[in-house]
């Protein structure tokens, strides 16, 4: 499929793109699966419908999960994509390549919602005050609690302003080891799934992830702290570890009824509906009442390929972005609204009446934070990643488990980018 992809992108590119008759064909890299392809699709058909001058090709057959590799081996090809859905981490990692298109002036002269979407959407695609993609997809964390298991318990589900301290202890006396039940989850592999749930925590603490000098973290003290919420839950053996990428175990627990809370976003509410789980979804927990939260947009990154194609392909991004196909896409593919005006639109406030809990995630937006934007976060995340594992598995104290971090991520902070 990916053969296929880079075929197309070879035979698109024939003639900057643009048929005998005017006819301009950019090529998708969508990463989509399942119901979020559908849709998708749909949206295609309904621009092809309102936009004759161009065509939308979304073969290439390259998942979310392999977009960075598939993007990268495509660019040192010569033969790449116009559009490509690429996770919000790997923008600054992408945006470093001459074919990455600029939109600074586009959204700023064209009409766009730019000014619309959420301060997160818009942070998560700037790169020094550079706008290198439009956001795609938005969500944030909030804590999914099954109510069922807190009312055998006899204990009242948390709400709005609960502490990290609430939550290690509700955690624990909901845990049943004879009934082969959890407190909570926590993804265990070192991935992004794992670390990027401890940021509201350092964030929450007064931390960052970069330090204001950039040659340093900005978590040295906050990151123990955050790790020692871990910590107890371990010792309290509360927590599940998924020893797997994906979080699949994680949510199979939770969806099984062993679980009692699990912090997740909107996207696990298709299966928890279908799972009839009766649950509650409360903001995350806060250590000083304020509640504080992070958002992953994703986005739609767009590539040179000669001018008719980059024309067309900002124009499909933005239409694709537009509170009236936005909102589309949130309904049905599990999304959250990318700017005020689609979380306005009839479309998502008929689906919030109807959905319970959603309104947690949204109206956390405003106030959702987002990681850096910066080419060295990967390794920072693959540190802390490191030091969450070890702790997770009592190898290591939080202490101990930040000092290999700061070690290792100060010294790639430090390398000239």
């Amino acid at each position: 499929a990916v053969a296929g992809g880079a075929a197309a992108g070879c035979a698109a590119g024939a003639a900057d793109g643009v048929a005998a008759d005017g006819t301009v064909t950019i090529q998708v890299w969508h990463g989509q699966t399942d119901s979020a392809l559908k849709v998708i699709k749909n949206l295609v058909a309904e621009f092809h419908r309102t936009h004759s001058d161009i065509r939308v090709d979304l073969g290439g057959g390259v998942l979310a999960d392999t977009m960075l590799q598939k993007v990268t081996a495509a660019l040192a090809s010569g033969a790449y994509p116009d559009v490509a859905f690429i996770f919000g981490s790997d923008l600054a990692s992408v945006a470093r390549s001459p074919q990455a298109v600029d939109l600074t002036s586009y959204v700023r002269d064209r009409t766009t919602p730019w000014a619309a979407y959420w301060p997160s959407a818009r942070q998560a695609v700037t790169i020094n005050g550079k706008v290198r993609a439009l956001p795609a997809v938005v969500d944030c964390l909030a804590m999914v609690c099954n109510k069922t298991l807190f009312a055998e318990a006899g204990i009242d589900l948390p709400e709005p302003g609960w502490s990290w301290d609430d939550f290690t202890d509700v955690a624990r006396r909901l845990t049943d080891a004879g009934k082969g039940r959890f407190g909570t989850g926590w993804p265990g592999t070192g991935d992004e799934d794992t670390v990027w749930r401890l940021w509201p925590m350092i964030w929450g603490l007064g931390g960052e992830v970069i330090a204001e000098d950039g040659k340093h973290i900005g978590f040295a003290e906050e990151g123990v702290r955050a790790l020692e919420v871990v910590q107890g839950l371990v010792r309290d053996k509360s927590v599940y570890i998924d020893p797997k990428p994906g979080s699949e175990q994680m949510y199979k627990v939770f969806l099984a009824g062993r679980m009692a809370m699990v912090p997740t976003g909107p996207w696990q509410l298709p299966d928890i509906t279908q799972a009839k789980v009766d649950y509650h979804v409360v903001p995350l927990p806060t250590f000083d009442g304020k509640p504080v939260t992070i958002s992953g947009p994703d986005t739609w990154t767009v590539f040179d390929n000669g001018e008719a194609r980059a024309r067309a392909a900002r124009t499909f991004v933005s239409w694709l972005t537009d509170p009236a196909q936005d909102s589309r896409w949130d309904v049905e593919a599990g999304s959250l609204p990318l700017s005020r005006g689609s979380e306005d639109s009839p479309a998502w406030r008929e689906h919030t009446d109807r959905t319970p809990g959603l309104a947690v995630w949204t109206d956390a937006l405003p106030s959702a934070r987002v990681r850096p934007v910066h080419p060295a976060y990967p390794s920072i995340s693959q540190a802390l990643g490191e030091a969450t594992v070890s702790v997770l598995l009592g190898r290591s104290s939080p202490q101990a488990a930040i000092r290999a971090c700061a070690d290792d991520a100060n010294a790639t902070l430090l390398i000239p980018r």
